[in-house]
């Protein structure tokens, strides 16, 4: 380093292969979660030492993407790892994790201080992708015009079922120009990690049964931010409109006069099962399909769905939002006239790389759930179209 300069060198490029190799990353807020959302795409075996996670973070740890040791960070806690991030936002913490990896000839990425930091990282990319990188950030892709010399806005954009291919042309310019970025879980998690660090980056996912933001909270954080000036993206996980509450986002962003856009996503409840070789419809076989919300069981007096008139239906169903209540939707329609040995199959994780594809029967899908240990997010699908492509499960969907 030459005085007065406080870059670290001449810079080396270098791309990180990572899969299968164990990364530490210190820290579980909305920073550690960008990294991490990056090192899971990369194929690593990512550790996250925090006393807390962002609530995306607690559904990639109980999915099993990742583990999650939760205390504070303590030495020793980068034995075995190849990589290290640096991202609690405690100064004194950040510098005795740096500190350790130094220690251990082991690049650290300190989040807080690039200039601490000893390798500086520009955006995630797998090979053939063309990313820049400098001290200052990220060499072209998208401008952003100050925010406070224009009109705020909101986009609406669906994510599609995970994978950051399968997201539309449209939605990935958003994403890329925006100001803020409201995400959830279920959307393609590893953009976040191509975001510069000027870019805002909130949590709004909510957890089946468990840790959820507000609606209401979602809705205000969108016009508040927008009414600031602010370019804002709602990202979800499929498409907005397909039980994802969309409308009512579109709804509150129009009483409060801020512009809104919407960008429809490739939605789970046909993407997935064709991602597992299975086809929502085929000639000669079902000339209908319909999508069903199991976020309710049969019976329940929140339930909107007519059991008995699905029941009754030759072609395929799809069901969402059903792990849960699946013993009862599958007692539902066998009692409303579907016959037993109908044949199921649950797609779990679908177009992510733990994609896994159940094969059952009407009957037999509470037990095999319950065997298999099936846990959200998971598309089951029901009819005649499950026997038609076995043979593709383990190739169809992967990159």
């Amino acid at each position: 380093m030459t005085a007065g300069d406080d870059r670290p060198g001449v810079l080396y490029p270098v791309g990180l292969p990572l899969l299968d190799r164990r990364v530490v990353v210190v820290g579980g807020g909305q920073v550690a979660h960008r990294r991490v959302a990056g090192l899971l795409d990369a194929g690593a075996r990512v550790t996250v030492v925090s006393p807390e996670l962002t609530t995306a973070l607690e559904a990639r740890a109980a999915a099993g993407a990742m583990t999650w040791v939760r205390r504070r960070y303590e030495a020793g806690d980068l034995d075995g790892a190849w990589y290290a991030v640096a991202a609690t936002g405690d100064p004194a913490v950040d510098s005795a994790v740096a500190a350790e990896a130094d220690r251990s000839r082991l690049f650290c990425a300190r989040v807080d201080d690039r200039a601490e930091s000893n390798p500086w990282t520009s955006p995630a990319g797998r090979p053939g992708d063309l990313v820049a990188a400098e001290a200052g950030g990220v060499v072209g892709g998208a401008t952003r015009a100050d925010a406070g010399a224009r009109t705020g806005c909101v986009v609406l954009v669906g994510g599609g079922p995970g994978d950051p291919g399968l997201i539309t042309v449209r939605g990935h310019q958003a994403v890329t120009q925006a100001d803020v970025v409201v995400a959830d879980h279920l959307g393609p998690q590893s953009l976040l990690a191509s975001l510069p660090p000027e870019v805002e980056v909130i949590d709004a996912s909510k957890l089946p049964r468990g840790r959820s933001m507000a609606q209401e909270q979602i809705n205000a954080l969108l016009v508040e931010r927008a009414l600031a000036g602010k370019r804002v993206v709602r990202l979800k996980g499929g498409d907005p409109f397909v039980f994802g509450r969309g409308m009512e986002e579109v709804e509150a962003c129009m009483s409060a006069g801020v512009p809104v856009e919407v960008v429809p996503g490739v939605t789970s409840a046909v993407s997935v099962p064709a991602l597992a070789g299975i086809p929502v419809t085929h000639r000669g076989l079902t000339h209908e399909f319909v999508v069903v919300s199991g976020h309710v069981p049969p019976g329940h007096p929140d339930s909107l769905v007519d059991w008995a008139a699905i029941g009754r239906l030759r072609g395929t169903v799809v069901v969402l939002m059903g792990v849960e209540t699946a013993a009862a939707v599958a007692g539902a329609l066998i009692a409303h006239g579907r016959a037993p040995d109908t044949p199921v199959a649950v797609v779990t994780d679908g177009s992510t790389p733990s994609q896994r594809v159940l094969r059952t029967t009407l009957a037999g899908l509470p037990a095999a759930m319950a065997e298999e240990k099936i846990r959200p997010p998971a598309v089951w699908v029901v009819g005649d179209v499950v026997r038609l492509t076995p043979h593709l499960d383990p190739l169809v969907g992967h990159r």
